[in-house]
């Protein structure tokens, strides 16, 4: 399932999906974000998934 099927859901549907409540994971991809700045001026191939599928993808396989 991708982010934008998702950040649509309500509140609570979200979070039995991801495990994580909307404003946890924003949290998370703020730091994620910051990381990736970093990680970006090192070159190599861009991803093909955005950063939120990414994690979204994590959450998803870490068992609840």
């Amino acid at each position: 399932m991708k982010y934008e099927q998702i950040k649509v859901l309500e509140e609570e549907k979200f979070r039995r999906l991801t495990g994580v409540k909307r404003s946890t994971f924003e949290k998370m991809i703020k730091i994620l974000n910051e990381a990736d700045k970093c990680k970006q001026g090192k070159g190599g191939r861009k991803p093909k998934l955005g950063l939120e599928d990414r994690l979204l993808m994590a959450l998803e396989y870490i068992p609840k």
